[in-house]
């Protein structure tokens, strides 16, 4: 590990236990800063509500530091919308922001355009699949942002158990054993290729917080590679000293079968080729195989090429922040 990285650890990786809920507070107040909380969200009726509902009672009713939760719905084909709204949210369509650019699939595409409707200095993501959520998440993560001027990003750290069906009702729960795309995918691509960033325990992770002055500099790949590739660039413009990481416990979510982690894994691997060439895929495709009556069947998937520009870019953003 570079001797960067390891002064890194010891400077910028905190426990959410190193800033109680009072000193945070009363560095948003000092400072004015306003915090937004965005889950995007497809098909999460499950989950949704209740991570709404714990942000709203500890971090809003109990201590005002979240001033806004929006829930932006990618195409629910359930009651996530419905479910979001009666704990809460703020619930905003995909497709009704910016409306004259079509949406594509994706969840980097829910990310950039949620910068056009809230209205926060920072801007915390969470994924709204989580179980037994805790609101030690958020604030864990937008902590530093308040208390540290020069701290631009932060992700948050966990473990991540992997629950493995063997037959039983529940399954077995491998500790430690979740993140396969991360430890297969991500942490080779980026400690080869950018070494300083090797320091990242949840490069991945959904749920991290940064400033709307970075956010909206930075181009977000629409689909699964948007977490690495802010990471990636957000080095480039800020450094990383100004990135950082917080410990909230543990991350409990639904996991994904084994191709659609294909599928995720070919979408990181393609926004790195991207950022180490910034060339494209000369194939931007991935083929899969399922079993068939007649035995293995191809499945053939595209793989996402598209990126939205920096939201600072955007007519309508500018327009914005001008009124």
């Amino acid at each position: 590990m570079l001797e960067e990285v390891e002064r890194w650890l010891s400077t910028r990786s905190w426990s959410v236990t190193d800033r109680p809920l009072h000193q945070i507070l009363a560095a948003k107040r000092s400072s004015g800063q306003s915090v937004s909380v965005v889950l995007p969200a497809l098909d999460e009726e499950g989950t949704v509500g209740d991570i709404v509902a714990v942000i709203r009672h500890d971090l809003m009713h109990q201590v005002p530091l979240v001033d806004e939760i929006v829930v932006v719905d990618s195409g629910s084909a359930d009651r996530t919308a419905e479910v979001a709204a009666a704990a809460g949210a703020t619930v905003v369509h995909r497709d009704a922001i910016l409306p004259r650019l079509p949406a594509v699939p994706g969840k980097g595409e829910v990310l950039w355009r949620s910068l056009l409707v809230t209205r926060g200095d920072i801007v915390c993501f969470i994924d709204a699949d989580l179980k037994e959520f805790s609101s030690d998440f958020v604030s864990g993560i937008v902590g530093p942002l308040l208390t540290d001027p020069g701290v631009d990003l932060v992700k948050a750290m966990y473990d991540r158990p992997l629950t493995v069906s063997d037959g039983r009702a529940s399954g077995t729960t491998a500790a430690g054993q979740g993140g396969r795309v991360t430890e297969l995918m991500a942490r080779p691509l980026l400690n080869m290729h950018w070494p300083q960033l090797a320091g990242f325990v949840q490069p991945l992770g959904g749920e991290y917080a940064a400033r709307r002055s970075l956010l909206e500099q930075l181009p977000f790949p629409v689909g699964y590679g948007v977490e690495l590739g802010m990471l990636v660039d957000a080095l480039h413009l800020v450094g990383l000293d100004a990135l950082a990481q917080v410990d909230v416990g543990v991350r409990k979510h639904r996991h994904q079968d084994g191709q659609a982690l294909g599928r995720m894994s070919a979408a990181i691997y393609r926004t790195a080729q991207l950022r180490l060439a910034r060339g494209h895929l000369i194939r931007p495709t991935l083929t899969q195989f399922e079993r068939g009556e007649d035995g293995f069947e191809p499945r053939t998937y595209s793989v996402d090429t598209e990126e939205r520009p920096p939201m600072a870019e955007i007519s309508e953003y500018a327009s914005r922040k001008v009124a």
